[in-house]
């Protein structure tokens, strides 16, 4: 089973390390059309419009994305 990284990269250095993975064949180039195929299994949306809908009726409950993001840097060092 192969595994996907999505990465972020600088622009300054992009095209030529894209240039350089594929020269190697160490990346598949995905196009945009692609992503149409990607099926949403069921259970998924419930669980976003479970997510949705306890948001709205809770809203107390949310927190702003600077501490979102605060927490998971804490979390990972």
């Amino acid at each position: 089973m192969s595994v996907t990284y999505h990465l972020r990269i600088k622009k300054e250095y992009a095209a030529a390390l894209i240039e350089d993975l594929q020269k190697v064949d160490a990346i598949e180039i995905i196009q945009e059309q692609d992503t149409e195929d990607i099926e949403i299994m069921e259970w998924q949306k419930e669980s976003v419009l479970a997510r949705l809908n306890e948001a709205k009726n809770n809203p107390e409950t949310l927190i702003s994305w600077i501490d979102a993001k605060q927490r998971l840097e804490a979390f990972i060092h």
